[in-house]
């Protein structure tokens, strides 16, 4: 039952102050990220930072031929 003594609440009560703090620390965070991304401060980061001096990229399988030119055995790097 309720309190008659109390008169009934006209607004729902707010978000507890932890979600309001969590809400505020992401929100930083994804602004800096943005500042940090479009200033260019991070750095060259992404996929092609791995691929070396725009060589191909090794598949880690060596050729060995034979005398006559041909390919003669397919030997996985690290086991020659």
């Amino acid at each position: 039952m309720t309190d008659p003594s109390q008169p009934p609440r006209s607004n729902p009560p707010g978000a507890p102050r932890w979600a309001k703090v969590s809400a505020i620390v992401v929100g930083v965070l994804i602004l800096l990220a943005v500042v940090v991304k479009l200033t260019g401060l991070g750095g060259d980061h992404g996929p092609g930072r791995h691929m070396g001096n725009g060589d191909t990229a090794s598949t880690g399988v060596t050729v060995i031929q034979t005398s006559s030119g041909h390919p003669a055995a397919y030997a996985p790097e690290g086991h020659r």
